[in-house]
């Protein structure tokens, strides 16, 4: 059976340091396409290529887009952790889910970060906590998601500090 060739990223994105939206949708969408076409290894590229993007528009979102690079964070993390519960790897979507909600936490008690990029990174905080709690449902109880969910507790209750 033919499989459809999917441009490599290289291709489709000219390398820039520059971050933007439009780059990481851009990178996503080579990234699905690659999975669609059964093509794993390209497609685990692309999201880890989009990560890296959305770490970059976390450290300095466009005016007004706030909500939107914290959405690209968390589904960045959250297709990693779909492609590698594909590829049978438990703890390294475990550590991907972790991970998203985690860093929602550390921008939401970051005080020198802007306020639309706190409030947005707590809002999305709520996705990040149900990816963990249906995960647990799925899978059983992971340690790791124990540990996050507690440490979220507790940057709600802002009257314990995070461990660093």
């Amino acid at each position: 059976m033919h499989q459809p060739r999917v441009a490599p990223l290289a291709e489709v994105v000219t390398p820039s340091l520059e971050a933007s939206l439009s780059l990481w949708e851009c990178v996503m969408r080579a990234a699905v396409a690659a999975l669609r076409a059964a093509q794993p290894l390209a497609a685990f590229q692309g999201y880890e290529h989009a990560l890296a993007i959305a770490h970059r528009l976390i450290e300095q979102p466009p005016e007004g887009r706030a909500g939107d690079c914290v959405a690209a964070l968390v589904v960045s993390h959250h297709n990693l952790a779909d492609l590698e519960l594909e590829r049978g790897r438990i703890d390294h979507a475990v550590a991907q889910l972790c991970a998203a909600h985690e860093a929602l936490f550390k921008i939401f008690l970051d005080t020198t970060r802007g306020p639309a990029l706190q409030q947005a990174a707590l809002r999305h905080s709520r996705e990040t906590h149900v990816a963990l709690l249906n995960h647990v449902a799925t899978h059983g109880p992971h340690t790791s998601i124990a540990r996050t969910l507690e440490l979220g507790e507790r940057a709600l209750n802002a009257s314990t500090p995070l461990p660093h």
